[in-house]
């Protein structure tokens, strides 16, 4: 990995949010890049569970200050950062009042889907790619984790699919068990599409639940990793069908080897 840069876009990541598959990976993973000679940058939202005081955000005021048009409405791009103690691995956060100040992961505090969350996907996509580009930063691998990051494959391909910094970029999607349950607001498409992507593939999305997220996503991705358990066997199906490298490795001994040479020999060459 030496000399190669990924970037990891996030749903999570420890220790800004609790223990799980997700945040434990999208800490382990940029870990074991920078250790073997890569370069990372980490994106995830900044939900109001995280306290900017007590883990040392800061806006960056270089990178803030623009407004992404979502479904024809203005929205202020705010980008706060913080370093991971004890390591040398800096995590962006993506802001918004409306999408993020003061709300949780997917649901509220009564465990109801946020009516929003396309929205605060599509946001969190090119928000990601917008900061990217400010930085002038060229990744080698883009790899996401989390259902607020699904949509990143198909941005990167289709929105962005003519920005000279993602030209060589490799996407990959890692699976999880459901985040959540219901589905996502019946106008994403629709949305989507305000962005003058026309894929066919949307209507994958016909029926927004998480699978069909996500089958999205595999499509518009260069490999697969199957994450954790209980992932639904039909996204696998897809990435075999369309023939994506897969990576089947859970949370046993050594398998940050298993990323590293599925990196290497399955995506860089």
């Amino acid at each position: 990995m030496t000399g190669k840069k990924v970037l990891y876009v996030s749903s999570g990541v420890i220790p800004y949010l609790p223990d799980s598959d997700i945040s434990t990976l999208s800490y382990s993973l940029p870990k074991m890049v920078n250790e073997n000679g890569g370069q990372t940058r980490i994106f995830i939202p900044k939900y109001g569970l995280i306290n900017d005081r007590r883990h040392q955000l800061h806006e960056v005021i270089r990178l803030s200050g623009m407004n992404l048009i979502i479904d024809d409405l203005d929205m202020p791009l705010i980008i706060k950062v913080a370093s991971i103690p004890k390591e040398k691995m800096q995590v962006y956060f993506i802001d918004n009042d409306e999408y993020f100040k003061n709300r949780l992961l997917h649901s509220d505090a009564k465990k109801k889907l946020y009516k929003d969350n396309d929205e605060r996907a599509i946001f969190f996509a090119k928000g990601v790619v917008e900061t990217i580009k400010k930085l002038n930063w060229s990744p080698d691998i883009i790899h996401v984790h989390g259902w607020i990051a699904a949509l990143m494959p198909l941005y990167i391909k289709e929105y962005y699919k003519d920005e000279p910094l993602f030209t060589n970029s490799k996407v990959i999607t890692s699976l999880y068990a459901n985040e959540f349950k219901e589905n996502l607001n019946s106008k994403i498409v629709d949305k989507i599409k305000f962005d003058e992507i026309e894929s066919e593939t949307l209507s994958t999305l016909n029926d927004p639940t998480y699978e069909n997220l996500f089958k999205l996503s595999v499509l518009h991705s260069d490999g697969v990793i199957v994450a954790s358990d209980n992932v639904n066997e039909s996204m696998i199906e897809l990435a075999n069908k369309h023939n994506k490298p897969v990576l089947k490795c859970g949370f046993k001994e050594g398998f940050e080897k298993e990323y590293l040479e599925f990196y290497n020999t399955k995506i860089l060459n």
